[in-house]
């Protein structure tokens, strides 16, 4: 299987951009992996909506291929989902999809 799951917890802007985002655009344009997603989880989703910085990375990544999800639960309870879904984020329940990933061979990146 190569597919790499990063998951987004750190509401950092500059850990986004200089880590997260860096590394799962370069990994997709130069084929380090088939597929990539980087999963919104907590906090990222309101720094995700509002930082102009976040919202360029995420539309860069969409451009290349890279799979960007939101936890709905999360986006609802901070009031981001329509602003999410509007940058062509995927916002959708994800606590089984993550269970899945766990138990899987699939690899995770946690930031």
């Amino acid at each position: 299987m190569d597919k790499l799951n990063i998951l987004w917890t750190n509401a950092d802007e500059t850990a986004f951009d200089k880590m997260v985002a860096m590394y799962a655009r370069n990994a997709k344009v130069n084929g380090w992996w088939n597929e990539i997603t980087v999963l919104i989880w907590g906090s990222t989703a309101r720094l995700a909506a509002q930082s102009e910085l976040a919202g360029l990375r995420i539309r860069e990544l969409l451009q290349v291929g890279v799979g960007v999800v939101a936890c709905k639960s999360c986006s609802d309870s901070l009031g981001t989902t329509e602003k999410l879904q509007a940058m062509g984020v995927d916002v959708r329940y994800l606590g089984e999809e993550l269970t899945r990933i766990l138990k899987s061979d699939e690899k995770l990146l946690t930031v």
